[in-house]
C-alpha cells in the first residue's frame, strides 16, 4: 500500500461480530486504531471469495471463523470461512425465497459454538459452528400459520438465554421462543393479527423487565422474554409510507426511549416507556426527514447517523429531534460506525465511504467502489478486528483498515 510500512495481517479469533449489527445489534463497533483516510483506491483488498450464493446477508464473526448465508439453486446455503479466506464448508438449509428478489436475507447468529439462521419462508435452523453439522430444524411459519409478507422473511434471530426469537406473524402467534438447544417450542404470544415486517428485534431491559421490541406491519410491539407475553403494541402507522408493512430497521433503545423508522415519506418517532417498561406514555417526537428505508441508523454521541428514501444523509439530534444536516451524500445505503468513523455502503453502485460522525456536516473523508459481486448492494458493512467486510450478491471482500 503507497506510504504505508507493511502491516502485519494477524487477526485475533477472540475479536466477534456474532450477529446481525454486531453484538449489541446496534451497528456499532468499540474497536480503536482504525484508519482515518483511506489510499485513493481504497483500502488494501486483503481476500474475497466468490460463490457464495445471492444474498443479502452480512457476515458474522465467532472463534476464528466467518459465516453468512445465500441461495444456490433456490436451496438456502451456509458458508464457512477462517479469517484468512480458506473456504472451511458449506452446508444446505434448505429451500429459500424465489420470488421477488430471490437472494437469502438472515445474517446467522453465533451462540455458544452453534449456529442459527431463519430462512426466507420463515424456518428456524441450528447447526454446528465447527463442523456446520445440522442440530435441528422448526418451521416456525407453518406450525404458526404465518402470514407471508411481500417479500419473504427477512429476520435475524435473536437469543435471549436459553431461547432462540422468531417472528412468524400470522393467525396463531405473533412471536415465538424456540429452545437453542432443541428446537422445541418454550412460548408462543398471542395473535395480533398481524404479518412479520422484516424487523430483526433487539432486546432491552427497562426497569424490571426483560423486553423484545420489534415491529410487525403495523405496531411496535414490546413482548415480555420470559413467556412471551405482549406488554404493548404501539400504533406506528403514522411514521409509516405506503407500503404500509415495511419495517425493516432494528429499534434503537437509549435511556428508557426507543426511536424507530420506516421508509417511504413519513421518516421516525421516538418513544418513551414507563418506569416499568409495561407501557409506551409518551411520543417525544417526529422527524420526518430521516425516513430510512433498510439500510439501518446507528447512534453515535447523542445523534442518529442514516440515509432516508430520497437517497440523502441525514444526522439528527437525538434529544430534540432537529435535523442538523441532510445532503445527498455518496446516495443511500447502509451504514455502519466504528472508532469516530460513519462507513456508509451504497446501494447502487456499491460505493463505500468513510465518514466523520459529526453532526455538523456530512464529512466525507475517502470512498471506493467495490470490485465484485451484482445486484443490490444491500448487505450492511461489518468491522471486525481491523477489517472491513463487504458483501455483494455472491462475493465478499475483506479490507484492511487497521491504523500503523
Amino acid at each position: 500500500m503507497s506510504g504505508r510500512k507493511k502491516k502485519s495481517n494477524v487477526v485475533s479469533a477472540r475479536k466477534n461480530w456474532p450477529q446481525w449489527q454486531g453484538p449489541n445489534r446496534d451497528a456499532r463497533s468499540t474497536e480503536k486504531g482504525l484508519l482515518k483516510k483511506w489510499p485513493q483506491q481504497g483500502p488494501e483488498l486483503l481476500w474475497s471469495a466468490e460463490k457464495l450464493g445471492q444474498g443479502f446477508s452480512s457476515v458474522s464473526i465467532a472463534n476464528g471463523l466467518i459465516y453468512t448465508t445465500g441461495i444456490i439453486d433456490k436451496q438456502g446455503i451456509l458458508s464457512a470461512f477462517d479469517l484468512q479466506g480458506k473456504f472451511k464448508w458449506r452446508k444446505t438449509y434448505g429451500p429459500e425465497w424465489t420470488k421477488s428478489y430471490p437472494d437469502s436475507r438472515c445474517t446467522p447468529t453465533v451462540h455458544e459454538g452453534s449456529i442459527y439462521i431463519i430462512s426466507g419462508l420463515g424456518a428456524v435452523s441450528c447447526f454446528d459452528a465447527d463442523t456446520g453439522d445440522k442440530n435441528w430444524s422448526f418451521d416456525a411459519f407453518t406450525e404458526f400459520a404465518g402470514e407471508q409478507p411481500r417479500w419473504g422473511i427477512a429476520e435475524s434471530p435473536l437469543i435471549v438465554g436459553d431461547l432462540v426469537i422468531c417472528t412468524p406473524g400470522g393467525e396463531k402467534a405473533t412471536m415465538v421462543a424456540l429452545h437453542k438447544k432443541t428446537g422445541q417450542v418454550v412460548w408462543a404470544s398471542r395473535s395480533i393479527g398481524e404479518p412479520s415486517s422484516y424487523c430483526s428485534p433487539v432486546l432491552i431491559r427497562k426497569g424490571t423487565k426483560s423486553l423484545i421490541v420489534t415491529m410487525t406491519s403495523n405496531f411496535i410491539i414490546g413482548v415480555n422474554s420470559q413467556d412471551g407475553n405482549i406488554l404493548w403494541q404501539y400504533d406506528c402507522k403514522l411514521y409509516q409510507g405506503k407500503p404500509k408493512d415495511v419495517n425493516p430497521n432494528t429499534p434503537i433503545y437509549k435511556d428508557g426511549c426507543i426511536y424507530v423508522t420506516s421508509g417511504y415519506g413519513k421518516g421516525g418517532a421516538k418513544l418513551r416507556l414507563s418506569q416499568d417498561g409495561g407501557s409506551v406514555v409518551s411520543q417525544e417526537w417526529v422527524n420526518l426527514a430521516l425516513d430510512c428505508h433498510h439500510g439501518g441508523v446507528v447512534l453515535v454521541d447523542g445523534f442518529i447517523y442514516g440515509s432516508n428514501m430520497a437517497g440523502d444523509w441525514v444526522c439528527v439530534n437525538w434529544g430534540s429531534g432537529e435535523v442538523m444536516y441532510q445532503t445527498e451524500g455518496i446516495g443511500k445505503g447502509s451504514i455502519t460506525y466504528a472508532d469516530g468513523m460513519l462507513y456508509c455502503y451504497e446501494e447502487n453502485k456499491g460505493t463505500v465511504g468513510l465518514v466523520r460522525a459529526t453532526p455538523e456536516k456530512f464529512d466525507l473523508v475517502s470512498s471506493f467502489k467495490v470490485p465484485l459481486g451484482k445486484g443490490k448492494n444491500w448487505a450492511h458493512p461489518v468491522i471486525c478486528d481491523g477489517r472491513l467486510y463487504i458483501r455483494h450478491g455472491d462475493a465478499l471482500m475483506v479490507y484492511d483498515i487497521k491504523a500503523e
